[in-house]
């Protein structure tokens, strides 16, 4: 061995010993990992957050809450810990993995929650998220496993819009040309590159898909406008992979056809979005043809809807108002639709009704926040994603005539206290029923806001319950008086359902935090 050698040896063996030392965390911030990175592919970092990102990938999701309980009383925010969340997802699924992308869309309603709650219980329903994101990043393979990885841009043709250009390669399944497409948009305006991608999540029917792309966006409030292409490359491989999985069916999505159909003849494009007032008869009427109608028919009303100059808003309030009653009348799961932790007679987690609210309240978010194009192909989308599920549904949705009749109760408190123990006793009538007999008092929604965040922190609600629990939240204050107690109901169904199953980290996170 040269002498060169043997001193470049000597080096790399103190800087193995160095790493060892000092952690993966530092050891990126001080620049000591890139030799040995680059036997594989680059990795992504994350400047000042690296830190933060790292320990939330490498920690021992049994070691976890500690930490984090320790960073918090050391002053680090604790949306600092849900944005480092979310980039240690994103770089480790990149939109890839069942588990891994749920976790991911529960994080920014956890820290949602945690607004609600008084200060010394703030952090619970973050804390118990991120011990799920960090468990399935540990089971998936953590950063041996990344799947999103530093992409060139690609050059851009200036004859073609770029959202077409995406659908294109996605459809193609060409994930570099898809990736290196992305990064040209993202280099300019980041709402402009939504917009593109809004073509892309378009262009196929799934909750996930339109739940990962609004809650990616929502997420820059708190990672950073900077960490926008690593967040919304999320949904570009989501969407690759689906295609994957058409193509392996030799399916091709009807919605391919019906929304460029609807533009064209209803001549969406290039109008301002309407401003025409409905009353409450015009929406719960669209919601009825959006409920009962199979995905053509109800996209078309909605089409015909916008065109005649209807409020967005006031659409998109049908749109979610009929999948609210997909949650009402759901008859629960039969015996041979039960797995571990959703019974039969269940309806949370992935539901219909959940299902439909939670992608229905992403369609209408992203039809506020988008250009007009994408505000009404949001909106057509959305009404066809919605229509088409109520074959199987009970006729009539809870609460029955029946269960009202057995409250007498008519003060908050009482109502209150035995709505709690319908949930505890997994009696979803009885809880949607009182729950709507506070409403029809007109008795404050706070507190049953109150009782059933409890609920929707402790219990695991099979991947859904910070989603559906901020769906409700959301849709209720953006619903008007009509309509707007029915979103409560289904959530009071909705949390008699996951009652029992407990989350994992949560009893850990109370003992932290000392609530």
């Amino acid at each position: 061995m040269t002498n060169r050698n043997r001193r470049q040896f000597l080096a790399d063996v103190g800087k193995g010993m160095l790493l060892a030392s000092v952690g993966p965390a530092l050891a990126a911030d001080l620049g000591l990992a890139r030799a040995s990175a680059a036997d594989g592919p680059e990795r992504l970092t994350f400047g000042d957050r690296e830190p933060l990102v790292a320990l939330m990938q490498d920690t021992p999701a049994a070691k976890l809450l500690p930490l984090l309980v320790g960073k918090l009383k050391d002053g680090t925010g604790l949306g600092d810990l849900v944005a480092a969340a979310a980039l240690a997802n994103a770089r480790t699924f990149g939109g890839e993995d069942y588990t891994g992308f749920h976790a991911f869309m529960a994080l920014l309603p956890a820290y949602q929650m945690a607004k609600e709650l008084p200060a010394d219980r703030a952090a619970l329903p973050a804390l118990k998220v991120l011990y799920r994101n960090t468990q399935r990043i540990q089971e998936f393979g953590g950063r041996k496993r990344e799947v999103l990885h530093p992409v060139a841009a690609a050059e851009l043709p200036k004859d073609r819009p770029g959202g077409e250009v995406l659908r294109e390669a996605v459809r193609k399944g060409d994930t570099g040309a898809a990736d290196g497409v992305f990064a040209a948009l993202t280099t300019g305006p980041i709402g402009e590159a939504y917009n593109h991608l809004q073509y892309t999540i378009q262009d196929e029917l799934d909750v996930h898909r339109v739940v990962l792309a609004w809650r990616a966006w929502a997420t820059l409030d708190l990672a950073g406008q900077e960490q926008a292409q690593t967040l919304l490359r999320q949904s570009v491989h989501f969407c690759l992979d689906e295609e994957a999985q058409l193509r392996k069916r030799q399916r091709q999505p009807e919605i391919r056809t019906v929304l460029p159909k609807l533009l064209d003849q209803y001549k969406l494009p290039g109008k301002s979005p309407g401003t025409r007032t409905a009353d409450d008869a015009w929406v719960e009427h669209l919601a009825g043809t959006v409920y009962a109608s199979n995905g053509a028919k109800a996209a078309d009303a909605v089409a015909a809807a916008l065109a005649e100059g209807m409020a967005p808003a006031a659409v998109a309030e049908a749109i979610s108002l009929a999948a609210n009653r997909l949650v009402l009348c759901d008859p629960g799961r039969t015996k041979g639709q039960t797995s571990e932790g959703k019974p039969e007679g269940s309806i949370h987690g992935a539901s219909v009704g959940v299902h439909a609210s939670d992608a229905a309240n992403a369609w209408r978010n992203i039809a506020r926040v988008s250009d007009a194009r994408n505000a009404v192909a949001s909106l057509i989308v959305g009404a066809y994603h919605t229509a088409g599920q109520s074959g199987g549904q009970s006729q009539q949705p809870q609460p029955h005539p029946e269960q009202l009749e057995k409250i007498r109760a008519k003060d908050a408190a009482t109502l209150l206290s035995h709505a709690e123990d319908a949930i505890k006793e997994r009696d979803q009538a009885r809880a949607a029923a009182l729950v709507h007999r506070y409403g029809e008092l007109g008795l404050p929604e706070r507190p049953v806001f109150d009782l059933l965040l409890r609920y929707a922190i402790s219990e695991d609600g099979a991947l859904h319950a910070e989603k559906y629990y901020r769906t409700v939240t959301e849709e209720f204050a953006t619903s008007r008086p009509a309509f707007r107690w029915r979103q409560l109901v289904a959530l009071a169904r909705v949390t008699a359902s996951e009652y029992g199953f407990p989350a994992a980290g949560y009893q850990e996170a109370c003992r932290l935090l000392k609530v």
